[in-house]
């Protein structure tokens, strides 16, 4: 058991110590920080006075918001994982030892998510706490499930935007070619796709039923990172074409497996294009 785990915890260790090296861990662990603690404490402050939002009003706008930084953060987290090694010959030495291709693979997605759960959990975990100090209205158990919810879909999305760098990276024979086509399948993800979903949802179409929406959903992580978010909270701040989206027949435990299903897709793709790269 101890051949097959260790090389992974080696290469997993590696990466979480290149990123607190270069920075990263911290450098992103406080730009979440600084979110989490601008829409918690300062987002009231659009309406002229300063005062603590509803637990679901702040699970909203922090989902809202997260959408957006926590896939950009993966993939400028992992989009050199293997071009950049590739380009500096340390990949072509790290096959030379006696590692299959699926260590290598599993050993980069632990490390990558642990520095990513640790960032997430730094900020996010810190928030609440200030928030159970300070915040009378909320109720502990409530206040914690909430986060702890928020967190572990935040990290799911993150998951499958590291895969999608492996996918590039490996594909790619550049550093710059791969981050310049990660940041076009940020782009078509998390805007464009969700704009799209969105006007057809407004627009009335006579073919868009809840089972249209429910496969529009399932085609793309970060609207199913929506619909859990907008479905934890009971769709108290969902309006419009957000209550659609947040009214899937699948409920919530469906949308997590949903998700799982994407980890489990990009994992099989990633391992398939890396079992057939030759260097």
């Amino acid at each position: 058991m101890n051949r097959i785990t260790s090389p992974v915890l080696i290469i997993a260790s590696k990466e979480i110590c290149d990123s607190s090296r270069n920075r990263w861990l911290g450098f992103m662990g406080s730009i979440f920080l600084l979110l989490s603690l601008s829409v918690t404490f300062a987002g009231s402050a659009v309406t002229g006075s300063l005062y603590l939002p509803e637990l679901a009003s702040l699970m909203s706008s922090l989902s809202t918001i997260s959408v957006f930084i926590i896939p950009l953060a993966a993939i400028l987290l992992s989009y050199d994982s293997f071009v950049g090694e590739d380009e500096s010959g340390t990949l072509l030495l790290l096959l030379s030892y006696p590692l299959t291709r699926l260590q290598i693979l599993c050993g980069k997605l632990l490390g990558h998510m642990t520095v990513m759960l640790l960032a997430t959990s730094f900020a996010f975990g810190l928030t609440a706490i200030l928030l159970l100090l300070i915040g009378e209205q909320y109720q502990v158990a409530e206040l914690i499930g909430a986060f702890a919810q928020f967190l572990l879909s935040s990290n799911l999305l993150a998951l499958t935007f590291i895969l999608f760098s492996y996918i590039v990276s490996l594909k790619s024979t550049e550093k710059a070619k791969a981050v310049g086509c990660l940041l076009l399948v940020w782009f078509l993800f998390v805007l464009i796709y969700d704009l799209l979903l969105l006007t057809i949802l407004v627009s009335d179409l006579s073919f868009v039923n809840q089972y249209v929406v429910n496969i529009l959903i399932a085609l793309s992580p970060t609207d199913l990172y929506r619909a859990i978010n907008l479905m934890a909270i009971e769709g108290s701040d969902a309006r419009g074409s957000l209550a659609m989206i947040s009214q899937t027949d699948w409920g919530l435990s469906g949308m997590y497996a949903l998700m799982l299903l994407w980890v489990v897709l990009l994992s099989w793709i990633s391992h398939g294009i890396f079992k057939r790269k030759r260097l």
